[in-house]
């Protein structure tokens, strides 16, 4: 009488299935938590959802975020801006004193239009 599953076919089917187990487990392990534990140990932020290793940067190094140009220190930079701002503060005074010229022309003007 043969039997289907005797004791050498289970012991060969219960093997391939602790192999490919094993095979899935290290290759879990390999493609899937190894990147993310070296990205964590090299300094960096992991995204799991992602897959993106990402490296945090230092605003003041970013020249783009800043406005500062190459080379500038923070106080160049900051002086810099404080000058700007001074000129836009002198032109917006100066547009001031225009309209204000010009309405107190107008109310003459007005004035002389009503008077005559």
């Amino acid at each position: 009488m043969h039997r289907l599953l005797t004791m050498k076919r289970l012991s060969v089917l219960f093997l391939c299935t602790f192999a490919v187990l094993l095979g899935a487990t290290f290759a879990w392990q390999a493609l899937v938590k190894a990147p993310g534990e070296r990205c964590v140990t090299d300094g960096g932020w992991w995204d799991p959802d992602q897959r993106v290793c990402a490296r945090p940067m230092s605003i003041a190094e970013i020249e783009g975020i800043t406005g500062r140009l190459p080379g500038e220190t923070r106080a160049q930079a900051s002086d810099r801006k404080n000058r700007e701002l001074v000129a836009i503060e002198d032109q917006l005074v100066a547009q001031q004193a225009a309209r204000d010229a010009d309405a107190e022309r107008q109310r003459v003007a007005l004035a002389a239009a009503r008077g005559n």
